[in-house]
């Protein structure tokens, strides 16, 4: 005798299992597989209880850690029937969906979610309108069965058999794809009779949406056999006319793609690929997507330089006219060049081509000077940015799998060059990044290696092509930016900012030349006096390169033609159309002086007497080296009553916050040296700071000015500001070696600054430095940070031999003493 289950309360508290992308209806049996934790904790709790549990949807299958807001508000009160492991992250539930609920409260708590839910009574009218609708809705769900493969048979079977309306409908809703959103409309209904009007609509619009897909499907299955059956009889006709002796060779299909595969000049290994993608692109229907991927491999192999090359002009008097013509100074990089085409000229064809790299700030003529480089030797000449390259299908190209697939930057510019041996500029390569797409830098290793060049794999073309040829040229403002394992494959060339005369000649002799052109001027209409031109170059512009000045000289030529312009009358090429001189040659000129300056290009943004030349307390001149160039740097240290507190500011890097430390430290164990007392700076807080403090610093060379401005402020005594320092210290009080010796020298020069104090180590790489510049700089080398405060705070030592140790106890005895402040210079 079976027993007749107990009717549910209407309120219940039950362990909940999240469901996705899956909606349970009472009257059924399902089987529910459980991989979440939570999910199998709620599960197990139902079952050593009264087997209860309550099954609720989520908005989004796709999340895993659901909230309260991320489920439907309608779900299924169901039992438990049997609960069991499937292996060692899933288990299987089967249980039995009892009834609709309403959530009234949804919490998680103890690793599980649990639900107060109210249950929903089933509504059912018994009438002749509800059994018409039970008849239509199972008659549209044999058809909707029938159409589909989703639906199994012993389904089917159920709901011919099935007499009520509530079960009825709840079977239809569970094992037809109607959607999440239409089922949980269905299971929120309690009404069985509108249950089945719902159905009803919903059923009937897919069946209708499932003939006009069969429709489809039959036409695009007509069109198949219709291109199949042309293939086969253009293949037949094609097999007749051969027989018969009829065949226009020049008339086979893919003649001409197949005539430039033999001509190409390919190696053999990538001449085999090619016919036999040639073979298969024949058997291929012509209509089918596989043919045109297949033909467009082809044309990209018949289309790549092989063998086509460009002589060489190895004349080495031409190359150095070019280049000495297209670019003033910068006579390392031009050395290099002039000593890489001596050697090719001796040894011929047989010479590795270099991977030169130009490092230097920006405007400083990197690219242009590649340019030059192609020109010089006769090459076509490439360029290629990197900056912000992130993917590594830009270098290497992408598979051929994928739709769209192309092959990378290097095989798409030599195909365009339409040489395997030009000139190929990798610009800001110092610029690469790096993500989920891969490394750019990674797969530039194969391409910037002389030894590995030769087979060079584009993951598109799959076949090797030979590098070697190529004579890769790279730029970058910073080589510390550039990876090590792809520095260690170039040749770095450092370009160094101009001087004020290399300005002023390139100024003359390239930038005003090119810019009255652009504008349309005659070197008659425009004179810029000496004077005028170096105001422009020092106070109008504050960098190592070039660019600002063009700017600024763009500027001046669009003010003079502006002034000349005529305000009538035919432009000039309506003008020159008519045979008659241009209407915008005026006869008249415009002379540019240091008076007018300030008229033609407003007030001056940049003045060299930013930098203090007086005399001060705790403000000392450094120098620094950025990837723009060099530029001077004020260091100001002040004191004031406190605890020996250090404060730091400036937007200073980590190295450089050392670098402070490293200071403050020397000048406390070195107390005596200064007539200070040891127990002065228990007594004080000190405050470094170095302006502008909206751009970050960093860097070690800072430290003697730090020291200089620490010192000067302890011991009230002035610093020289119009001397500059650099260097890096250490605890001991030595001065060690920088970088950037070039650039920072030229930025004191730009700004005025004719005595420098640099490290004892770098005296050697003055011989880099400009004639003009060696000639009008005093440098001060030193060794020990006690010499070089000699020069840059000259009354601050009192006792010079207490720098040789220091004092073994530290004098407790009197109270510190606060030193006075200087009255400043009048």
């Amino acid at each position: 005798m079976t027993e007749t289950p107990k009717p549910l309360p209407t309120h219940l508290q039950l362990p909940m299992v999240p469901l996705r992308e899956l909606v349970v209806f009472p009257h059924l049996v399902v089987p529910l597989m459980l991989a979440r934790r939570q999910s199998l904790q709620a599960a197990r709790r139902a079952s050593k209880g009264d087997g209860l549990l309550f099954l609720l949807s989520q908005t989004d299958g796709a999340v895993d850690n659901p909230t309260p807001q991320d489920f439907y508000h309608i779900g299924t009160v169901a039992r438990v029937l049997q609960l069991f492991r499937v292996n060692d992250q899933t288990h299987k539930a089967i249980v039995e969906a009892l009834s609709r609920a309403e959530v009234e409260k949804l919490g998680f708590s103890r690793g599980e979610y649990r639900a107060r839910v109210r249950c929903l009574a089933e509504r059912v009218t018994a009438s002749p309108e509800t059994e018409a609708l039970i008849r239509t809705v199972r008659s549209q769900f044999f058809t909707y069965a029938g159409s589909v493969v989703t639906v199994p048979d012993n389904i089917v079977e159920l709901v011919g058999i099935i007499d009520e309306a509530d079960q009825l409908a709840d079977t239809v809703a569970a094992y037809a794809d109607l959607g999440i959103d239409f089922k949980q409309q269905l299971l929120g209904e309690p009404d069985a009779n509108k249950r089945l009007q719902m159905l009803a609509t919903r059923l009937e619009h897919e069946l209708k949406v499932l003939r006009i897909q069969r429709d489809i499907t039959d036409r695009v299955r007509d069109r198949i056999q219709k291109s199949q059956k042309d293939y086969f009889l253009r293949e037949q006709l094609r097999a007749i006319e051969e027989e018969l002796g009829r065949t226009d060779p020049g008339a086979a299909p893919h003649a001409e793609l197949e005539a430039a595969i033999g001509n190409a000049g390919m190696p053999e290994a990538a001449l085999a690929v090619a016919k036999r993608e040639l073979a298969k692109l024949r058997r291929t229907a012509p209509m089918t997507p596989q043919a045109a991927v297949c033909e467009e491999y082809l044309q990209w192999l018949a289309g790549m330089p092989w063998q086509h090359r460009t002589d060489d002009n190895l004349d080495l008097d031409h190359a150095a006219a070019v280049l000495d013509a297209r670019h003033h100074g910068l006579d390392e990089p031009k050395r290099r060049i002039l000593e890489y085409l001596a050697v090719k000229r001796l040894r011929g064809q047989n010479q590795r081509e270099p991977i030169l790299c130009l490092v230097g700030p920006p405007g400083v003529g990197k690219t242009s000077l590649a340019r030059a480089v192609a020109d010089a030797l006769g090459r076509k000449f490439v360029r290629k940015s990197l900056g912000g390259v992130r993917d590594e299908a830009e270098i290497r190209g992408h598979r051929r799998t994928y739709v769209g697939a192309m092959p990378g930057r290097i095989i798409q510019s030599l195909r365009k060059a339409g040489t395997c041996n030009p000139v190929f500029l990798l610009d800001e390569i110092d610029k690469l990044a790096a993500d989920f797409r891969g490394d750019p830098a990674a797969a530039l290793l194969e391409v910037l290696d002389p030894d590995e060049n030769n087979t060079f794999s584009d993951h598109y073309l799959e076949v090797e092509f030979d590098l070697s040829d190529v004579l890769f040229i790279t730029t970058a403002n910073l080589a510390s930016a550039i990876p090590p394992a792809l520095r260690d494959r170039m040749e770095m060339i450092e370009l160094s900012g101009y001087t004020l005369q290399e300005k002023l000649a390139i100024a003359r002799r390239h930038l005003l030349p090119r810019q009255l052109e652009a504008h349309g001027l005659k070197p008659r209409h425009l004179r810029i006096s000496d004077a005028a031109m170096v105001r422009i170059v020092e106070h109008y512009t504050s960098e190592a390169g070039l660019r600002v000045l063009n700017q600024r000289l763009a500027d001046v030529c669009r003010k003079v033609a502006a002034r000349l312009a005529p305000r009538k009358g035919p432009t000039a090429e309506a003008a020159s159309r008519r045979g008659r001189r241009a209407a915008q040659s005026p006869s008249a000129s415009v002379s540019v002086t240091v008076a007018n300056l300030a008229e033609i290009l407003g007030p001056e943004p940049f003045r060299n007497d930013l930098v203090d030349r007086r005399r001060a307390v705790g403000a000392a001149t450094g120098l620094a080296w950025t990837e723009v160039g060099g530029r001077t740097m004020v260091v100001e240290a002040s004191w004031m009553p406190g605890k020996g507190h250090i404060t730091l500011t400036g937007q200073l890097g980590s190295v450089m916050q050392e670098s402070a430390q490293a200071a403050v430290t020397y000048v406390r164990s070195h107390a005596a040296m200064f007539g200070l007392e040891s127990r002065l700076f228990d007594a004080i807080d000190l405050h470094l700071h170095v302006p502008e403090g909206a751009t970050p610093k960093d860097g070690p060379s800072a430290g003697l000015a730090m020291t200089a401005a620490v010192v000067s402020s302890l011991t009230g005594k002035c610093v020289r500001r119009d001397v500059a320092s650099t260097g890096e210290i250490t605890l001991r009080g030595r001065v060690l070696a920088i970088g950037g010796l070039k650039e920072k020298v030229l930025a004191a020069h730009r700004h005025g600054l004719r005595t420098i104090v640099l490290p004892e180590s770098n005296e050697a790489d003055l011989v880099r430095l400009p004639d003009e510049i060696r000639r009008a700089t005093q440098f001060v080398f030193v060794r020990e940070v006690a010499e070089a405060l000699q020069t840059l705070v000259p009354d601050a030592i009192v006792e010079p031999r207490a720098a040789e140790a220091l004092p073994a106890t530290v004098a407790a005895a009197a109270p510190a003493t606060l030193p006075a402040p200087s009255p400043p210079p009048q």
